[in-house]
Order: structure tokens, then sequence, then C-alpha cells
């Protein structure tokens, strides 16, 4: 167990169908075939770990410019971006109490445009950056060619980075804090089991798990956001007995009431 503070900060909102969040959640039938879809905010946020090893941010959120020019106009469409100008990274960490002066290594859970849209403030630095080898890979192949997904924007993550690579599915880098591969949502989405020593242990599932629809339920994300169903569905299965095991309170990636209810974070 380790002595940490773990700090939620707000990174703005998303505004999008909620089929993409949870699967077949607006569907047709025979007297209601064109059924109003259900059309709502999801919050992006990031973690500061305050380690007794290290200052950790946890993801990067989204690109400041995101409405206007750095995110495709397709994207920008479907996961409406509607207050990133009003949140870069630099700004909300300050407002938190942090600098980026502050910040001794990032964690990427994965490297989507609503996650890796921070990374452009560490270029050039020696700030480490933990990102798993799938994703990476994965990430490249995607934005570099027409197949892999459309949810990563090259700019966010093509920079000079000192890129540290994980390549096993359970790395503790840090003390009592374990970076956990969950493929699913993507090849290497990576979430992350800190064990505090008041608190007792927290699983950040990141993006594997949307909402709480997705985790009690078994609710998949949206077709075109889940790289293979196989995967995410073992994946869920994999948070449940770390869950079990821990007795561990489970946070998900975008669950607007939970987003709520965890701030300003553990140990603060």
């Amino acid at each position: 167990m380790v002595e940490a503070e773990v700090h939620v900060i707000g990174r703005g909102g998303l505004l999008c169908d909620m089929n993409y969040m949870m699967e077949a959640n607006t569907i047709g039938s025979h007297d209601d075939p064109n059924p109003d879809t259900e059309y709502g905010e999801i919050p992006v946020w990031n973690l500061v770990i305050d380690h007794p090893e290290a200052t950790i941010l946890w993801d990067t959120g989204s690109h400041h410019d995101a409405a206007d020019g750095h995110w495709p106009e397709g994207l920008v469409q479907a996961f409406y971006p509607h207050d990133a100008s009003e949140h870069r990274l630099d700004d909300d960490l300050e407002a938190a109490g942090y600098s980026l002066d502050d910040i001794d290594a990032v964690f990427q859970s994965h490297l989507h445009l609503d996650h890796a849209g921070g990374l452009e403030f560490f270029a050039g630095t020696d700030t480490p950056v933990y990102v798993h080898e799938a994703e990476l890979k994965f990430a490249y192949y995607s934005a570099k060619t027409d197949e892999g997904s459309a949810a990563y924007v090259l700019d966010d993550f093509d920079h000079d980075l000192n890129w540290q690579v994980l390549h096993r599915d359970r790395e503790e880098r840090f003390a009592d804090l374990e970076f956990v591969r969950f493929p699913g949502h993507t090849p290497g989405l990576t979430g992350s089991v800190i064990h505090l020593d008041d608190e007792g242990t927290v699983v950040f599932t990141g993006d594997q798990v949307y909402m709480d629809e997705n985790y009690e339920a078994g609710t998949p994300l949206g077709g075109p956001l889940v790289w293979g169903k196989t995967q995410w569905a073992e994946s869920i299965e994999r948070i449940r007995e770390l869950e079990r095991r821990h007795d561990a309170e489970v946070v998900f990636g975008h669950d607007p009431d939970q987003f709520e209810a965890i701030q300003p974070g553990w140990g603060v």
C-alpha cells in the first residue's frame, strides 16, 4: 500500500450519441421505426497521482484546438468537443495547483483523440511517457493508413517524446501502482491499479469501460469503438476479478454520474 494522493482534473466534455457509449442504446421497432436518439454529454478527465516516487499525469485529454481544425470534421461532428478551447492542459493543471514542470511522468491509457491531445506539451522534454507497445503500434498504423481506427489523430502523438514502452500485460513501474493491459476498446488499452494506504485499491479502467452499464450489465461499447469484442469481454472479467480480489473501487472512463462522485479524488 502506498501513501499517495490522486487528484481528478476535469478537462471539459464531449457531446455525442449514446449509441457510441452503449451498444444498441436506441433501436427502432415496428411501431417506432425511427426513435429519437439519446444525445448527451460525457466528461473528459485526467488524473494527477502524487506518488512518493513521482508526480504522474494520467492521460492528457483533448487538444484545446479540437473543434478548430485539430480534429477532422467528421470526428468533431461525432464527438463534439464543445468546450475544448477552455481546457488547455497547462491551464487545467494550474487551476488544480500544478504546473507542467511539476509532472515527472505521463501515463497514456491509450492514444485516442480525447486522451492524447496534451502530449505536445511534453515534446522535446525528458519527461517519460508510458504507453503500451500494442497501443503505440496501432495508433501509428491507424493514423498513417486507411486501416485500424479513425479515432487517432496523428498530430496528438507524433512528437519528439520520451516514450517508455510497456511490453507486458502487467507492469509495476512505481510502488503499488500497476499498469494493467485491458485490450478490447483498443489492442493496447492499459488501465491502472493503485493500492492506497487509507482508501484501499482503486482500478482505473480507462475506456475499456465507458459507463456503469458497460460494467454492471455487460453492455458492450458501441460497435465502432470496440476493436475486439471477445477481448473486450475477457478484459471485463479481468477487471471484475481485480475488484473481487482487492475489494476494489472501479472507476470508468466517461460516466457522468461517477465523474461527479469521485471528485476531488482520493487522499486529498
